[in-house]
Formats: structure tokens, C-alpha cells, sequence
């Protein structure tokens, strides 16, 4: 693959060999960042020990990051009677129940996250084509299937992130802004590190985390050391 002249001069300033520690890896990509007009993503990229063929080795799960994303989330709710009034309280951008279900089977998606009440899971599920590929479909794993949906709501206006195992056993998270401080950064890399070890599927022996790296959306990465 042909590298882009941005991506080959932060690529020179870099130990593509060496396992930094957190805190000098994101220095590093601080200090390595051309001027853009954006403000990039931090990613963290974990290769874990995990057959991903195997549904009791796959991880997936959520948390609320101490210091968020970096960016305003804009909130779905499905659910129906009190519950609305709840997620409209707590700041949800969208409520409704079957009239928001048809609006989004016709191709509407201006949401970063959907929440659903288990009463409309049914109808919901009817969509798994739609939202299943983009990341969208509610689960209670994550959170995002509950009565509570002022919580939930809240939650993902703070900060929340979802994860899980992809196809070649890795997990792809967002873990900030490269405008934030060094040590928030940092604190929520290691958040999110602790949440994954906290869910280690028993089948899985050995280390749970095989390699981990950090990198901004366009940039190389680096290998930290967890």
C-alpha cells in the first residue's frame, strides 16, 4: 500500500521496533503530528490471544472513558410510555418507539448510538441488516438494552465507548483526541485495558493480551507496553 507523504514523515520520527510505555507513546504522537485541519482520533488496537471463531473467546463489552471521547454524541432512544419522558429528561436526541423504528428501516442513521427498551427488541431486531453492520444494534451486553434509559443515556452523553472481538481477534477503540493532556489520555487507555481484562473468557489460556498499539487516525502506530 502506497503511504502518503503526512504518513511517511511521522513514520520517520518513530521506533517502529520498540515498545514504548503509554505515556512516552502518546508524547510521541504529539510531538510526531503534522499540522491538519482536524482534531484526530487516539485509537488503541489490542491482538489478543482469542480463537475468534469461538463464541465463548469473543469479549464485548462497554465503559465510560474518566475523561470521554472528544466529541458531542448524539443519542437514539426507542421505548415507549414513561420511558420516554425519561430519555428525553436526560438528554437523549431522539426518542420515539415504532414511528423511529420505520424512519430508520428506511435508511435514517443521524445517531452515534441506539438505545432500546427489551419490550422493543422484537421489532428492533428486524433492522440486525441495517445497524448490525455499522455497530449500532442495542445489546444488553453493552448497555444499550435496559429499562433504565435515563442511565444509559447519560452514560453515553459522558463518554461511553463499546467494544468487541473482530474477525482477526482484535479490538479498535477510540480512546480520546490527540488535543487531549498527556495523563488523560493515558488514564483512559488503561481504563479500557482493565475493563478488557476484567471480561477474559474463561477457554482462554495464557496471556489475554498478545500486543497493543496507539495511534492517530491517520498515523502510524505505536506498540505500548501493558
Amino acid at each position: 500500500m502506497k503511504r502518503s507523504k503526512r504518513y511517511q514523515s511521522q513514520l520517520a520520527e518513530i521506533d517502529p521496533t520498540r515498545v514504548y510505555p503509554i505515556e512516552e507513546a502518546i508524547k510521541v504522537l504529539k510531538e510526531a503530528q503534522p499540522k491538519v485541519k482536524f482534531d484526530e482520533t487516539v485509537e488503541l488496537s489490542i491482538n489478543l490471544n482469542v480463537d475468534p471463531r469461538k463464541p465463548d473467546q469473543l469479549i464485548r463489552g462497554a465503559v465510560v472513558l474518566p475523561y470521554g471521547i472528544g466529541k458531542t454524541v448524539k443519542v437514539a432512544v426507542i421505548c415507549s410510555g414513561e420511558a420516554e419522558k425519561q430519555a428525553q429528561q436526560a438528554g437523549a436526541d431522539f426518542v420515539g418507539g415504532k414511528d423511529l423504528i420505520d424512519k430508520v428501516s428506511k435508511g435514517w442513521l443521524d445517531f452515534d448510538t441506539l438505545i432500546a427498551t427489551p419490550d422493543m427488541m422484537r421489532e428492533l431486531s428486524k433492522l440486525g441488516r441495517i445497524l448490525g453492520p455499522r455497530g449500532l444494534m442495542p445489546s444488553p451486553k453493552t448497555g444499550t438494552v435496559t429499562q433504565d434509559v435515563a442511565k444509559a443515556v447519560k452514560e453515553a452523553k459522558a463518554g461511553r465507548v463499546e467494544f468487541k472481538t473482530d474477525k482477526q481477534g482484535c479490538i479498535n477503540v477510540g480512546v480520546g483526541k490527540i488535543s487531549f493532556p498527556v495523563e488523560h489520555l493515558v488514564e483512559n487507555i488503561n481504563y479500557i485495558i482493565e475493563r478488557i481484562k476484567e471480561l477474559r473468557p474463561q477457554a482462554v489460556k495464557g496471556n489475554l493480551i498478545k500486543g497493543a498499539y496507539v495511534s492517530t487516525s491517520m498515523g502510524p502506530g505505536l506498540k505500548i507496553a501493558v
